[in-house]
């Protein structure tokens, strides 16, 4: 990552625990993407539902070269589950991009259709 990693917490103390998971994280994205600009990372508790506890909301803000993209509020009860589903997602865009890049995009060839009749 050519800028550190940021990390956030909203709504909660910060913590030291979640603050690693969420950089083992975002250096196996590092690996997978050594181009990455930056990675931004907001950890949020939110406040109480009725029937349920304080849900955890996670947002990912991504540069890489000629692309920005978030992954934005992922929520559930627990954070590293929450951690985990936004960095999945954000891999999945950087799979997107990584492919584009190479040229391997899915490029939909038109059906062939038969002219000549059946013979």
């Amino acid at each position: 990552m050519k800028l550190p990693l940021q990390i956030r917490f909203l709504g909660m103390e910060p913590s030291e625990a979640v603050e690693t998971a969420a950089r083992n994280k975002a250096e196996k994205l590092d690996r997978f993407c050594p181009d990455i600009m930056s990675c931004r990372v907001t950890i949020e508790q939110t406040h109480k539902h009725q029937q349920q506890g304080r849900p955890f909301a996670v947002r990912i803000d991504v540069t890489v070269p000629d692309h920005e993209f978030n992954v934005d509020r992922v929520q559930d009860e627990d954070v590293y589950v929450a951690l985990r589903d936004a960095f999945d997602g954000v891999k999945r865009r950087l799979e997107d991009v990584v492919r584009r890049r190479r040229g391997q995009e899915k490029l939909h060839e038109a059906p062939v259709v038969d002219a000549g009749g059946a013979t």
